[in-house]
């Protein structure tokens, strides 16, 4: 592997970003660190941004008495203050109204127009607003969209182009059984396969009366449907940005699960429409629910990353998404449980270690030589990069807090504070320098294993444990009651 191109999906704005978001771009974030590690900076893209047009948001911004760019314009700073707190180090945020995006768009369009792959119809049907999606009647849940049981479907008809979606049906299944594109996790390929196996219909991919979009190029009365406009930013963005063209395909589409079928079968065939090659994994992680229920805003139990950011820090709230339930499952959590693992794990665990090996350094007068510092083979290493390249990063997670745990039992059984009390000049004496020395290796490797997670604390750590003279400071991670 050469390069590693990570994407997110770019965030609708007509809300500002929850925890569900954070959940996806730290996951993202983690990977890019890993892989810079790896291959260096220059080998490595994250892109992450916002989906800018569509009903919903001149919706929103009529509700605000704005123009929707101006809406637009309003929400963003919103996403990039977030990910800001977050330490999310994205190389581009990319935005659906920037203008070289429209231009690449219009372009590839017209090309797989040009094939005699988009034609003109009718399309009378179902459409959510909430999902701005089209809808069959198999997709309802008791005749309600599932991801919006509060609002009945729309009958929609109107003209339309339509893209020959049918015409992939075969080479998407061959694509997606070979892991030419490679789905995850398998339960997620199993669902897309099954329902690609009871056939395809051909698409509407543009809308006659949305304005607030990007015009279809052979027909200004019609505009680009925002989820076939939305997928083409992981490509465009390789075009437009200098120097990243060697990016495409993308390595990894780090998505949630309610938008899997749009950025497997939808969005490959398209590429296929265009010529373009493939990405190569899309890995779909599960939801977040709050103390057993579904984050909605009727609910009030809507959390953004400020507020965890405010109670644990960036690197304890990065931590803490990761570590819940295994990467790609649902699971479920609350600030309670947040507080359990933060004082269990953090506080009492990696903290506590941290600042009892120093102490004991200081107090010891341990000089730490420059051999001791050079270096590290970690034992875990290959272990740890196995669970980081297939997406478990709770086991690399456990890895690490294994690794804890063992230096703590070490230093248990090996009491350097009584060798501290052994008389001068004992035969004893040199051994607490043997403890210390292993102990500072041990916390020196830790911190490196952390990076990608914690990339604050991973630093501290480091700083702290590579001076020649280790000295104590303040807790890394006071308990919260």
């Amino acid at each position: 592997m050469d390069k590693y191109y990570v994407t997110t999906p770019i965030y609708y704005i007509n809300d500002i970003p929850h925890v569900g978001h954070a959940y996806t771009t730290v996951s993202a974030d983690i990977l890019t660190r890993y892989y810079k590690q790896k291959l260096g900076n220059d080998n490595v893209l994250f892109l992450t941004g916002t989906d800018e047009h569509g009903t919903k948001v001149a919706a929103a911004a009529k509700e605000e008495g704005k123009e929707p760019k101006e809406y637009a314009d309003s929400i963003v700073p919103k996403f990039e203050d977030a990910w800001k707190i977050l330490n999310i180090d994205y190389d581009h945020f990319f935005r659906t109204t920037d203008i070289r995006h429209e231009k690449i768009v219009q372009e590839v369009l017209q090309k797989i127009y040009d094939k005699g792959l988009i034609e003109e119809g009718i399309y009378e049907g179902l459409y959510c607003v909430g999902c701005e999606k089209f809808l069959t009647e198999s997709d309802l849940v008791n005749g309600k969209c599932p991801l919006h049981p509060n609002k009945k479907p729309i009958h929609q008809k109107e003209k339309n182009y339509f893209f020959k979606l049918s015409k992939y049906e075969g080479e998407l299944i061959k694509d997606f059984e070979s892991d030419n594109v490679n789905i995850l996790p398998e339960s997620r390929k199993k669902e897309i396969l099954g329902k690609l196996k009871e056939g395809l219909k051909d698409i509407a991919i543009s809308r006659e009366e949305v304005s607030w979009g990007i015009p279809i190029p052979w027909d200004k009365k019609q505009t680009i449907y925002v989820w076939v406009e939305a997928l083409f930013n992981y490509y465009t963005a390789t075009q437009f940005l200098n120097h990243k063209q060697k990016f495409w395909p993308a390595d990894l589409h780090l998505i949630g699960k309610d938008i899997l079928w749009f950025h497997t079968v939808i969005w490959c065939a398209l590429l296929k429409a265009a010529d373009l090659p493939l990405p190569k994994t899309i890995f779909a992680h599960g939801f977040f629910s709050i103390n057993g229920q579904k984050m909605s805003k009727s609910l009030g139990n809507v959390i953004s990353p400020k507020e965890l950011v405010d109670k644990f820090g960036a690197d304890a709230t990065r931590y803490l998404l990761e570590s819940q339930f295994p990467f790609g499952e649902d699971g479920d959590f609350s600030i309670e449980k947040l507080i359990e693992g933060y004082n269990a794990y953090l506080a009492n665990g990696l903290g506590n270690l941290i600042s009892r090996v120093a102490k004991l350094c200081e107090t010891a007068r341990f000089v730490q030589s420059s051999n001791e510092k050079s270096g590290h083979v970690i034992v875990e290493q290959e272990s740890f990069d196995k669970a980081m390249e297939e997406f478990r990063f709770n086991d690399a997670l456990s890895i690490v807090w294994e690794k804890i745990s063992k230096l703590d039992k070490y230093i248990n059984e090996e009491k350097p504070w009584e060798l501290l009390k052994l008389p001068e000049g004992s035969k004893k004496l040199g051994s607490i320098e043997d403890v210390l020395a292993h102990a500072v290796s041990q916390i020196q490797e830790i911190g490196i294993l952390l990076k990608p997670f914690m990339p604050e604390t991973s630093k501290k750590i480091i700083d702290q444990f590579e001076k020649p003279q280790i000295a104590s400071s303040s807790p890394l991670f006071p308990r919260i009651v």
